[in-house]
């Protein structure tokens, strides 16, 4: 059996589903104790299920890994504690974080309903929070730890009709880097993957259109075992180097993500008034910006 994590104790959110389960499968096979955390609930969140965190428990038991279960909730500080207690009763520690749990309730903007985009935030964004915060003290008082944080293309691109999960995959980004910033000093790491990959949250993307259909003709060639070797690799210590970054996982092709940095200027002694802006910003800034484009615009080959 390899041994990449060998040892390390490694909480996975969302480990009943596609993603989370496969890279809690490889976690266990590359050697670590992992807790496999998910509510068990529906796309949108609603409901609990025991189930899916424990069939992926007894798959990883009959491999001969070691793994146990938690339904506990993300979206609740309460909830974080207790899958943080659950790691500790266990296994006695934790090395390493995967926060992949998320819930989808797409609808265009203008009809978006503040329960919509709340829910939302409140797993994806919250939920990082509330347990990266959680196990924080631990990376301290041991002197060290990985987070690695599930954001999406939603967010660092967009796509239609989705402005709560956009706006949640964005603010993971910038936790991540907060995270990064401040822990550093600890051993600490905090990194990003952006996955594409088939799995039940994408199988809600609409296809009223024949553009959203050849979408998820494509989406469903992309498997999610792809995604866990990326994730596994970050919680490993051949990482040690890598803080901070983002990543882009499609098939068999990964991506460094650019972040944000200034890309022109102008300048104008005494300030601007905004007659003077309007004369010159345009043109000044014109061929820098950014399309109204989608993630299907920007990743339009065929991986497979």
């Amino acid at each position: 059996m390899p041994d990449t994590l060998k040892d390390k104790v490694i909480i996975i959110t969302g480990g009943g589903g596609a993603i989370g389960g496969g890279i809690a499968r490889l976690a266990a096979a590359q050697g670590a104790r992992v807790v496999v955390n998910d509510i068990g609930g529906s796309v949108g969140g609603e409901g609990s299920d025991l189930g899916p965190a424990q069939r992926t428990v007894d798959e990883i038991r009959v491999a001969g890994g070691q793994a146990v279960a938690s339904t506990d909730s993300v979206a609740t500080w309460d909830g974080a504690q207790g899958i943080v207690q659950t790691a500790l009763d266990a296994f006695g520690r934790v090395d390493g974080v995967v926060n992949n749990a998320g819930i989808l309730r797409d609808g265009i903007f203008h009809k978006m309903s503040p329960d919509d985009f709340t829910a939302v935030i409140q797993v994806h964004l919250f939920g990082s929070f509330y347990l990266s915060r959680a196990v924080a003290p631990l990376y301290r008082e041991q002197g060290g730890g990985a987070f690695v944080h599930m954001t999406s293309t939603s967010g660092l691109i967009g796509n239609v009709g989705q402005a709560n999960y956009a706006a949640a995959k964005l603010g993971i980004v910038g936790l991540s880097k907060s995270i990064a910033l401040d822990m550093q000093r600890f051993g600490v790491r905090s990194n990003c993957i952006s996955p594409f990959a088939w799995s039940r949250m994408i199988g809600a993307i609409p296809t009223d259109t024949p553009e959203q259909q050849a979408r998820v003709e494509r989406l469903k060639r992309m498997t999610p075992d792809k995604i866990a070797p990326v994730a596994v690799f970050l919680l490993s210590d051949a990482a040690a180097e890598v803080n901070g970054q983002i990543f882009a996982v499609r098939a068999n092709e990964v991506f460094l993500m650019s972040q944000s940095r200034p890309l022109r200027s102008i300048h104008r002694d005494g300030g601007w008034t905004p007659e003077q802006l309007a004369e010159r910003l345009p043109g000044a800034f014109r061929e820098q910006f950014y399309p109204l484009a989608v993630s299907a615009d920007v990743f339009a080959w065929d991986p497979i």
